[in-house]
């Protein structure tokens, strides 16, 4: 794995970079954001992430470590590969796709080349908040009062196992929403669960 290259600037070009590194020029494709910062005859660090294929080596360069860990994530969902990932870099900022995702703003990542309204549907139901919030973005408003004590239990659970909040909190909302009062033969948090994964999938 390199984690990052540092070294003179030999070529910058539309979407990638050569950075010279022991005498090695190192080809490094990037977003247009971080091949801006760059100036021929200077030196430069780039967080790296090298994609490994049968038939390639591809090194993706990133300006900060922010930026590399959003284009690792992004491929998380379904569809989405190393091109397509940049191809979101160079159309938003990480704090851009973060607020896309969390907002659910389709629109936002349609401008993306390559990410159609079903695409972007998908990313957004998949990533949940493992992008975490944007910078600056105000932290969630506590629940005061009136709250169901078994939600935030069962929520946790279904995101230990993989679902995204959103997407666990939805159907906890749903299974809770016909038991208000708790007196369900699941009205207990493990019975809470059980109802919940019934839920996602489709069997609820």
């Amino acid at each position: 794995m390199i984690a990052s290259v540092r070294g003179r600037v030999l070529a910058v070009r539309l979407d990638s970079a050569v950075v010279e590194v022991g005498g090695v020029g190192m080809f490094v494709l990037a977003a247009p954001a971080t091949l801006a910062g760059l100036r021929v005859g200077e030196e430069a660090l780039l967080h790296t992430t090298l994609v490994v294929r049968e038939d390639s080596l591809t090194l993706f360069g990133f300006a900060d470590a922010d930026e590399k860990e959003v284009f690792e994530i992004v491929q998380t969902a379904s569809g989405v590969g190393p091109k397509m990932a940049l191809a979101m870099l160079a159309v938003h900022r990480p704090d851009g796709i973060r607020s896309a995702v969390a907002a659910d703003d389709h629109a936002a990542l349609v401008r993306v080349p390559g990410i159609g309204k079903k695409t972007a549907q998908r990313i957004c139901l998949e990533l949940g908040d493992r992008l975490g919030p944007p910078a600056g973005a105000p932290a969630p408003a506590p629940v005061v009062g009136g709250g169901d004590p078994r939600k935030d239990k069962v929520v946790e659970a279904l995101v230990g196992l993989g679902y995204p909040v959103k997407q666990a909190g939805d159907a906890v909302d749903a299974v809770l929403s016909d038991d208000p009062d708790g007196t369900a033969a699941d009205a207990d948090v493990p019975g809470a669960l059980r109802a919940a994964l019934r839920h996602l999938s489709g069997r609820g």
